[in-house]
């Protein structure tokens, strides 16, 4: 990525995420976390990764259809913040990052298998 492509990458996310935590966080009821975002070369379409606090797969991906939902509303909320830093503003395109609930997942493993070692270390010493 060219430096301007990082520069208003950098913006979309920083804008974005504070609309979402102010703007709209009475209509997105879980806690909604911008983990990355990226912009096309052209500038055009900025790709928006999103991490969603909610207990299950399901409750996560039905909040993540609502702020699909509202992408429209929260690109016009962005227009007129960065109105002057760019001469369009970038069609948004919502992705759920779910790698902290997959890192979590990991752990877990790790922590069975460690356990399980444990144990199994135990019965051969005995």
């Amino acid at each position: 990525m060219s430096i301007r492509t990082e520069r208003v990458a950098k913006l979309v996310q920083r804008e974005v995420a504070e609309l979402i935590g102010t703007e709209f966080s009475e209509q997105i009821q879980p806690l909604v976390t911008v983990t990355s975002a990226r912009v096309t070369k052209d500038l055009s379409i900025a790709y928006i990764y999103v991490s969603i606090l909610e207990s299950t797969p399901e409750q996560r991906k039905a909040s993540f259809r609502h702020l699909e939902g509202l992408t429209q509303k929260i690109r016009s909320a962005l227009a007129s913040r960065i109105r002057h830093q760019l001469r369009t503003v970038p069609e948004l395109r919502f992705f759920l990052d779910e790698s902290q609930f997959e890192a979590s997942k990991m752990e877990d493993l790790f922590a069975k298998i460690r356990a399980e070692r444990a144990r199994r270390g135990v019965e051969d010493d005995e």
